[in-house]
Protein backbone atom coordinates (compact mmCIF):
# COMPACT_ATOMS: atom_id res chain seq x y z
CA UNK A 1 0.00 0.00 0.00
CA UNK A 2 3.15 2.31 0.95
CA UNK A 3 4.58 1.81 -2.19
CA UNK A 4 1.12 2.43 -4.49
CA UNK A 5 1.13 5.90 -2.49
CA UNK A 6 4.19 6.57 -3.43
CA UNK A 7 4.03 5.98 -7.08
CA UNK A 8 0.84 7.76 -7.09
CA UNK A 9 2.58 10.72 -5.87
CA UNK A 10 5.27 10.53 -7.95
CA UNK A 11 2.91 10.52 -11.19
CA UNK A 12 1.41 13.66 -9.83
CA UNK A 13 4.31 15.28 -9.46
CA UNK A 14 5.74 14.53 -12.93
CA UNK A 15 1.77 16.03 -14.30
CA UNK A 16 2.00 19.05 -12.12
CA UNK A 17 6.06 19.43 -13.50
CA UNK A 18 4.61 19.06 -17.10
CA UNK A 19 1.36 21.39 -16.24
CA UNK A 20 4.05 24.03 -15.11
CA UNK A 21 6.03 23.89 -18.27
CA UNK A 22 2.74 24.97 -19.91
CA UNK A 23 1.31 27.55 -17.46
CA UNK A 24 4.98 29.16 -16.91
CA UNK A 25 6.87 29.51 -20.56
CA UNK A 26 10.44 30.30 -20.18
CA UNK A 27 11.72 33.61 -21.46
CA UNK A 28 9.02 35.21 -20.00
CA UNK A 29 11.13 38.25 -18.65
CA UNK A 30 10.57 42.02 -18.31
CA UNK A 31 13.12 44.49 -19.37
CA UNK A 32 14.52 47.05 -17.17
CA UNK A 33 15.24 50.85 -18.41
CA UNK A 34 16.88 53.37 -16.55
CA UNK A 35 13.62 55.79 -14.54
CA UNK A 36 14.07 59.25 -14.25
CA UNK A 37 13.24 60.47 -10.74
CA UNK A 38 9.88 59.94 -9.43
CA UNK A 39 8.01 62.95 -7.93
CA UNK A 40 5.35 62.78 -5.11
CA UNK A 41 3.52 65.32 -3.58
CA UNK A 42 1.48 65.06 -0.47
CA UNK A 43 -1.88 67.36 -0.51
CA UNK A 44 -3.16 67.34 2.76
CA UNK A 45 -6.70 69.15 3.75
CA UNK A 46 -6.06 71.60 6.50
CA UNK A 47 -10.09 72.87 6.69
CA UNK A 48 -11.16 73.80 9.90
CA UNK A 49 -12.66 69.98 10.38
CA UNK A 50 -9.58 68.37 11.07
CA UNK A 51 -9.43 69.57 14.26
CA UNK A 52 -12.35 66.32 15.19
CA UNK A 53 -11.57 63.99 17.65
CA UNK A 54 -11.91 60.76 16.24
CA UNK A 55 -9.08 59.09 15.83
CA UNK A 56 -7.46 57.04 18.20
CA UNK A 57 -8.73 59.41 20.98
CA UNK A 58 -6.64 62.12 19.01
CA UNK A 59 -7.54 64.90 16.38
CA UNK A 60 -7.57 64.01 12.76
CA UNK A 61 -4.96 66.79 12.35
CA UNK A 62 -2.29 65.13 14.89
CA UNK A 63 -3.22 61.94 13.08
CA UNK A 64 -2.08 63.06 9.98
CA UNK A 65 1.08 65.04 11.32
CA UNK A 66 2.46 61.87 13.06
CA UNK A 67 1.86 59.71 9.67
CA UNK A 68 4.24 62.69 7.48
CA UNK A 69 6.77 62.79 10.37
CA UNK A 70 7.09 58.83 10.55
CA UNK A 71 6.60 58.59 6.20
CA UNK A 72 9.53 61.41 5.67
CA UNK A 73 11.58 59.30 7.94
CA UNK A 74 11.10 56.61 5.67
CA UNK A 75 10.91 58.14 2.17
CA UNK A 76 13.42 56.31 -0.41
CA UNK A 77 16.19 58.42 -1.68
CA UNK A 78 15.54 58.48 -4.80
CA UNK A 79 12.16 59.79 -4.48
CA UNK A 80 11.58 63.78 -5.03
CA UNK A 81 8.72 64.64 -2.41
CA UNK A 82 6.97 67.64 -1.57
CA UNK A 83 3.61 69.08 0.55
CA UNK A 84 0.89 70.96 -0.21
CA UNK A 85 -1.73 72.07 2.15
CA UNK A 86 -5.32 73.04 1.29
CA UNK A 87 -7.33 74.99 3.64
CA UNK A 88 -4.46 76.09 6.00
CA UNK A 89 -4.67 80.17 5.47
CA UNK A 90 -7.77 81.24 5.82
CA UNK A 91 -10.11 81.28 8.86
CA UNK A 92 -12.82 83.59 7.47
CA UNK A 93 -16.46 83.16 5.80
CA UNK A 94 -16.01 84.37 1.88
CA UNK A 95 -16.03 81.82 0.16
CA UNK A 96 -14.33 83.08 -2.81
CA UNK A 97 -10.89 83.79 -1.13
CA UNK A 98 -11.24 80.17 0.88
CA UNK A 99 -11.72 78.69 -2.34
CA UNK A 100 -8.26 79.81 -2.58
CA UNK A 101 -6.51 78.95 -0.13
CA UNK A 102 -4.04 76.16 -1.34
CA UNK A 103 -0.31 76.59 -1.18
CA UNK A 104 3.05 74.76 -1.59
CA UNK A 105 3.76 74.12 2.03
CA UNK A 106 7.31 72.01 0.75
CA UNK A 107 8.79 72.25 -3.27
CA UNK A 108 8.98 68.92 -5.01
CA UNK A 109 12.73 67.80 -4.58
CA UNK A 110 15.14 66.31 -2.85
CA UNK A 111 14.04 65.68 0.66
CA UNK A 112 15.63 67.53 3.21
CA UNK A 113 13.73 65.54 6.39
CA UNK A 114 14.30 68.53 9.17
CA UNK A 115 12.38 71.43 7.11
CA UNK A 116 9.95 69.16 5.86
CA UNK A 117 8.94 68.43 9.56
CA UNK A 118 9.31 71.73 10.58
CA UNK A 119 6.91 72.58 8.15
CA UNK A 120 4.48 70.58 8.79
CA UNK A 121 4.65 71.12 12.51
CA UNK A 122 3.56 74.24 12.38
CA UNK A 123 -0.02 73.38 10.32
CA UNK A 124 -3.82 74.19 12.36
CA UNK A 125 -6.57 73.34 11.41
CA UNK A 126 -8.56 76.71 9.42
CA UNK A 127 -10.28 76.86 6.42
CA UNK A 128 -12.13 75.50 3.76
CA UNK A 129 -11.92 72.38 1.59
CA UNK A 130 -11.02 73.51 -1.53
CA UNK A 131 -9.68 69.95 -3.29
CA UNK A 132 -10.14 71.07 -6.91
CA UNK A 133 -8.03 74.04 -7.23
CA UNK A 134 -5.24 72.00 -4.77
CA UNK A 135 -5.43 69.30 -7.41
CA UNK A 136 -4.84 71.76 -10.33
CA UNK A 137 -1.89 73.38 -8.65
CA UNK A 138 -0.53 70.10 -7.71
CA UNK A 139 -0.49 68.50 -10.94
CA UNK A 140 1.33 71.81 -11.88
CA UNK A 141 4.05 71.29 -9.31
CA UNK A 142 4.74 67.80 -10.33
CA UNK A 143 5.03 69.35 -14.33
CA UNK A 144 7.98 68.06 -16.47
CA UNK A 145 10.01 64.95 -16.47
CA UNK A 146 9.38 61.43 -17.67
CA UNK A 147 9.46 59.11 -14.17
CA UNK A 148 6.64 58.44 -12.26
CA UNK A 149 4.16 61.08 -10.98
CA UNK A 150 2.12 60.71 -7.94
CA UNK A 151 -0.53 62.86 -5.71
CA UNK A 152 -1.58 61.57 -2.34
CA UNK A 153 -4.65 63.37 -1.48
CA UNK A 154 -5.80 63.31 2.21
CA UNK A 155 -8.65 64.87 3.62
CA UNK A 156 -11.76 64.28 5.80
CA UNK A 157 -14.39 65.99 3.79
CA UNK A 158 -16.16 66.51 0.27
CA UNK A 159 -14.91 70.09 -1.83
CA UNK A 160 -16.50 73.17 -0.67
CA UNK A 161 -15.77 74.70 -3.93
CA UNK A 162 -18.04 73.77 -6.68
CA UNK A 163 -18.61 74.46 -9.03
CA UNK A 164 -15.26 73.07 -9.59
CA UNK A 165 -15.97 69.47 -9.56
CA UNK A 166 -12.19 67.68 -8.66
CA UNK A 167 -13.58 64.77 -10.48
CA UNK A 168 -13.64 66.74 -13.81
CA UNK A 169 -10.12 68.75 -12.51
CA UNK A 170 -9.25 64.76 -11.86
CA UNK A 171 -10.64 63.55 -15.55
CA UNK A 172 -8.34 66.62 -17.03
CA UNK A 173 -5.36 66.01 -15.68
CA UNK A 174 -5.94 62.51 -17.14
CA UNK A 175 -6.79 63.77 -20.79
CA UNK A 176 -3.86 65.42 -20.91
CA UNK A 177 -1.66 61.99 -20.79
CA UNK A 178 1.45 63.38 -18.23
CA UNK A 179 1.08 60.00 -16.54
CA UNK A 180 0.14 61.18 -13.52
CA UNK A 181 -1.50 58.97 -10.52
CA UNK A 182 -3.91 60.60 -8.10
CA UNK A 183 -4.27 58.52 -4.74
CA UNK A 184 -6.76 59.57 -2.01
CA UNK A 185 -7.61 58.66 1.68
CA UNK A 186 -10.48 59.53 3.62
CA UNK A 187 -10.05 60.30 7.10
CA UNK A 188 -13.53 58.74 8.59
CA UNK A 189 -15.27 59.45 5.25
CA UNK A 190 -19.24 59.92 4.96
CA UNK A 191 -20.75 58.41 1.93
CA UNK A 192 -20.36 62.01 -0.31
CA UNK A 193 -16.83 62.07 0.69
CA UNK A 194 -16.09 58.41 -0.25
CA UNK A 195 -18.01 58.58 -3.41
CA UNK A 196 -15.84 62.17 -4.51
CA UNK A 197 -12.65 59.92 -3.62
CA UNK A 198 -12.98 57.25 -5.47
CA UNK A 199 -14.73 59.41 -8.78
CA UNK A 200 -11.23 61.49 -8.48
CA UNK A 201 -8.82 58.06 -7.72
CA UNK A 202 -10.70 56.38 -10.47
CA UNK A 203 -10.12 59.44 -13.41
CA UNK A 204 -6.14 58.65 -12.49
CA UNK A 205 -6.04 54.99 -12.47
CA UNK A 206 -5.34 55.92 -9.04
CA UNK A 207 -6.90 54.24 -5.22
CA UNK A 208 -9.08 54.62 -2.56
CA UNK A 209 -8.51 54.38 0.88
CA UNK A 210 -10.80 54.83 3.85
CA UNK A 211 -9.04 55.51 7.02
CA UNK A 212 -10.17 54.92 10.81
CA UNK A 213 -6.74 54.60 12.28
CA UNK A 214 -3.64 56.51 12.82
CA UNK A 215 -1.13 53.48 12.12
CA UNK A 216 -3.46 52.77 8.54
CA UNK A 217 -2.97 56.24 7.24
CA UNK A 218 0.80 56.17 8.08
CA UNK A 219 1.28 52.51 6.27
CA UNK A 220 -1.01 53.44 3.79
CA UNK A 221 0.69 56.61 2.45
CA UNK A 222 4.26 54.69 3.35
CA UNK A 223 3.09 52.27 0.61
CA UNK A 224 2.35 54.52 -1.61
CA UNK A 225 5.37 56.90 -1.33
CA UNK A 226 7.43 53.61 -1.91
CA UNK A 227 5.28 52.33 -4.77
CA UNK A 228 6.33 55.71 -6.46
CA UNK A 229 9.85 54.56 -6.37
CA UNK A 230 9.16 51.11 -7.91
CA UNK A 231 10.22 51.11 -12.23
CA UNK A 232 7.02 51.09 -14.14
CA UNK A 233 6.58 51.71 -17.85
CA UNK A 234 5.06 55.22 -18.46
CA UNK A 235 2.36 55.52 -21.06
CA UNK A 236 3.18 57.72 -24.16
CA UNK A 237 0.67 60.03 -24.91
CA UNK A 238 -0.76 60.09 -28.41
CA UNK A 239 -3.60 60.70 -30.24
CA UNK A 240 -5.76 58.74 -32.67
CA UNK A 241 -7.16 59.56 -35.88
CA UNK A 242 -10.53 59.49 -37.52
CA UNK A 243 -9.18 57.61 -40.13
CA UNK A 244 -6.63 55.06 -41.04
CA UNK A 245 -4.97 57.03 -43.97
CA UNK A 246 -4.44 60.12 -41.27
CA UNK A 247 -3.35 57.38 -38.38
CA UNK A 248 -0.74 57.89 -36.19
CA UNK A 249 2.23 55.57 -37.18
CA UNK A 250 3.25 53.52 -33.08
CA UNK A 251 6.06 51.07 -32.61
CA UNK A 252 6.11 48.72 -29.82
CA UNK A 253 5.15 50.41 -26.30
CA UNK A 254 2.32 51.67 -24.61
CA UNK A 255 0.49 54.30 -25.13
CA UNK A 256 -2.45 56.45 -23.61
CA UNK A 257 -5.29 58.30 -25.34
CA UNK A 258 -9.18 59.83 -24.56
CA UNK A 259 -11.80 58.43 -26.85
CA UNK A 260 -14.84 60.03 -26.87
CA UNK A 261 -18.28 57.93 -26.44
CA UNK A 262 -19.04 56.12 -29.25
CA UNK A 263 -16.04 57.33 -31.47
CA UNK A 264 -13.68 55.75 -33.62
CA UNK A 265 -10.07 56.17 -32.73
CA UNK A 266 -7.37 54.46 -35.83
CA UNK A 267 -3.36 53.70 -34.96
CA UNK A 268 -1.20 52.58 -37.55
CA UNK A 269 1.67 50.27 -36.91
CA UNK A 270 3.99 48.36 -39.32
CA UNK A 271 4.73 44.80 -39.80
CA UNK A 272 7.88 42.92 -41.93
CA UNK A 273 7.22 40.07 -43.32
CA UNK A 274 8.02 37.00 -40.33
CA UNK A 275 6.74 39.11 -37.78
CA UNK A 276 3.63 38.75 -35.45
CA UNK A 277 1.88 41.98 -34.08
CA UNK A 278 0.17 41.56 -30.66
CA UNK A 279 -2.38 44.57 -29.45
CA UNK A 280 -4.53 44.44 -26.63
CA UNK A 281 -6.60 47.79 -25.30
CA UNK A 282 -8.56 49.00 -22.55
CA UNK A 283 -10.97 51.52 -22.04
CA UNK A 284 -12.00 52.74 -18.66
CA UNK A 285 -15.58 54.30 -17.48
CA UNK A 286 -14.50 56.83 -15.20
CA UNK A 287 -17.91 57.92 -15.01
CA UNK A 288 -21.35 56.49 -14.41
CA UNK A 289 -22.48 55.08 -17.68
CA UNK A 290 -25.43 52.85 -18.87
CA UNK A 291 -25.80 49.20 -18.87
CA UNK A 292 -24.62 47.19 -21.86
CA UNK A 293 -21.61 48.41 -23.45
CA UNK A 294 -18.79 46.97 -25.90
CA UNK A 295 -15.09 47.22 -26.66
CA UNK A 296 -13.82 46.76 -30.66
CA UNK A 297 -10.21 46.22 -31.96
CA UNK A 298 -9.96 45.47 -35.12
CA UNK A 299 -6.41 45.31 -37.54
CA UNK A 300 -7.22 45.93 -40.93
CA UNK A 301 -5.18 46.71 -44.20
CA UNK A 302 -4.65 50.48 -45.42
CA UNK A 303 -7.43 49.61 -48.19
CA UNK A 304 -9.93 48.80 -45.65
CA UNK A 305 -9.84 44.93 -45.54
CA UNK A 306 -10.55 43.25 -42.09
CA UNK A 307 -7.57 40.84 -40.99
CA UNK A 308 -8.52 40.01 -37.84
CA UNK A 309 -10.26 41.61 -34.40
CA UNK A 310 -11.12 41.14 -30.82
CA UNK A 311 -13.88 42.16 -28.96
CA UNK A 312 -15.76 42.47 -25.60
CA UNK A 313 -18.69 43.44 -23.77
CA UNK A 314 -20.27 44.48 -20.77
CA UNK A 315 -23.09 44.87 -18.34
CA UNK A 316 -22.22 47.51 -15.62
CA UNK A 317 -20.46 45.27 -13.26
CA UNK A 318 -16.62 46.37 -14.39
CA UNK A 319 -15.44 49.69 -14.70
CA UNK A 320 -12.47 48.62 -17.49
CA UNK A 321 -13.50 46.57 -20.61
CA UNK A 322 -10.05 45.20 -22.16
CA UNK A 323 -9.75 43.27 -25.62
CA UNK A 324 -6.85 42.14 -27.83
CA UNK A 325 -5.50 40.46 -31.03
CA UNK A 326 -2.47 38.75 -32.67
CA UNK A 327 -1.69 38.86 -36.33
CA UNK A 328 1.56 37.02 -38.27
CA UNK A 329 2.40 38.42 -41.26
CA UNK A 330 3.97 35.24 -43.68
CA UNK A 331 7.25 35.47 -44.17
CA UNK A 332 7.93 35.60 -48.07
CA UNK A 333 10.57 33.97 -50.29
CA UNK A 334 10.20 37.66 -52.37
CA UNK A 335 12.73 40.05 -51.70
CA UNK A 336 11.08 42.74 -52.95
CA UNK A 337 8.20 42.49 -50.37
CA UNK A 338 8.72 45.35 -47.82
CA UNK A 339 6.42 46.24 -44.27
CA UNK A 340 3.20 46.49 -44.24
CA UNK A 341 1.25 49.21 -42.21
CA UNK A 342 -1.68 47.77 -40.48
CA UNK A 343 -3.96 49.68 -38.89
CA UNK A 344 -5.83 49.75 -35.39
CA UNK A 345 -9.61 50.43 -35.17
CA UNK A 346 -10.47 50.90 -31.50
CA UNK A 347 -14.32 51.59 -31.21
CA UNK A 348 -16.97 51.85 -27.88
CA UNK A 349 -20.45 52.09 -27.49
CA UNK A 350 -20.44 53.38 -24.17
CA UNK A 351 -23.60 56.05 -23.41
CA UNK A 352 -24.54 58.22 -20.48
CA UNK A 353 -27.48 59.60 -18.68
CA UNK A 354 -28.66 62.84 -19.23
CA UNK A 355 -26.60 65.44 -16.97
CA UNK A 356 -23.26 63.41 -17.35
CA UNK A 357 -20.70 64.96 -19.17
CA UNK A 358 -19.19 63.46 -22.60
CA UNK A 359 -16.05 65.20 -22.11
CA UNK A 360 -12.78 64.59 -21.73
CA UNK A 361 -13.36 61.08 -23.41
CA UNK A 362 -12.68 57.79 -21.69
CA UNK A 363 -9.37 56.69 -20.65
CA UNK A 364 -7.51 54.78 -23.07
CA UNK A 365 -5.03 52.64 -22.81
CA UNK A 366 -3.00 50.85 -25.72
CA UNK A 367 -0.11 48.11 -25.70
CA UNK A 368 1.68 47.37 -28.72
CA UNK A 369 4.03 44.40 -29.00
CA UNK A 370 5.81 43.74 -32.34
CA UNK A 371 7.89 39.77 -32.03
CA UNK A 372 9.46 37.32 -34.24
CA UNK A 373 6.42 35.47 -36.30
CA UNK A 374 6.01 31.46 -35.99
CA UNK A 375 8.60 29.08 -37.58
CA UNK A 376 7.07 27.15 -40.49
CA UNK A 377 9.18 24.00 -39.49
CA UNK A 378 8.40 23.87 -36.05
CA UNK A 379 5.30 25.56 -34.92
CA UNK A 380 2.41 24.31 -35.50
CA UNK A 381 -0.63 27.12 -35.34
CA UNK A 382 -3.78 24.68 -36.09
CA UNK A 383 -5.05 24.01 -32.67
CA UNK A 384 -3.07 27.30 -30.89
CA UNK A 385 -0.35 25.01 -29.51
CA UNK A 386 2.39 25.67 -30.70
CA UNK A 387 5.77 24.33 -29.52
CA UNK A 388 3.44 23.15 -26.84
CA UNK A 389 2.88 19.77 -28.74
CA UNK A 390 5.82 17.66 -27.32
CA UNK A 391 4.37 18.88 -23.99
CA UNK A 392 1.04 17.25 -24.95
CA UNK A 393 2.63 14.22 -25.79
CA UNK A 394 4.75 13.80 -22.87
CA UNK A 395 1.38 14.31 -20.86
CA UNK A 396 -0.65 11.68 -22.82
CA UNK A 397 2.28 9.29 -23.03
CA UNK A 398 2.54 9.36 -19.46
CA UNK A 399 -1.17 9.37 -18.42
CA UNK A 400 -0.87 6.18 -20.32
CA UNK A 401 1.82 4.48 -18.64
CA UNK A 402 0.94 5.63 -15.04
CA UNK A 403 -2.92 4.11 -16.06
CA UNK A 404 -1.48 0.56 -16.94
CA UNK A 405 0.83 0.74 -13.62
CA UNK A 406 -2.08 1.53 -11.57
CA UNK A 407 -4.15 -1.59 -13.24
CA UNK A 408 -0.89 -3.77 -12.78
CA UNK A 409 -0.73 -2.72 -8.93
CA UNK A 410 -4.87 -3.21 -8.66
CA UNK A 411 -4.80 -6.93 -10.09
CA UNK A 412 -1.59 -8.00 -8.14
CA UNK A 413 -3.37 -6.59 -5.05
CA UNK A 414 -6.59 -8.04 -5.89
CA UNK A 415 -4.67 -11.73 -6.66
CA UNK A 416 -2.81 -11.36 -3.26
CA UNK A 417 -6.11 -10.58 -1.10
CA UNK A 418 -7.53 -13.98 -3.02
CA UNK A 419 -4.54 -16.05 -1.94
CA UNK A 420 -4.67 -15.19 1.55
Amino acid sequence: MIRTQRLAAGVCALLAALTAGIAFPAGAVADETDQAAPKVELVLDVSGSMRTRDIDGGSRMAAAKQAFNEVLDATPEEVQLGIRTLGANYPGDDRKVGCKDTEQLYPVGPLNRTEAKTAVATLAPTGWTPIGPALQRAATDLDGGDGTRRIVLITDGEDTCQPLDPCEVAREIAAKGIGLTIDTLGLVPDAKTRDQLICIADATGGTYTSVQHKEELTDRVGELVDRAAEPVVTPVATEGATECAKAPALKAGLYTDREEFGQQRWYKVDLNPGQELRASVSVAADRAVNPDYGVLLRAVTVHGREIVRGEATGNGRTDVLSTGLRYPKPESDDDTVTAESVCLQVTNSFSVAAGVKTTPGLPLELTLDVVDGPSRASDVAAFGLGRGWWLLGALVLTGFVAGLLWGWLSRWRVAVWRTN
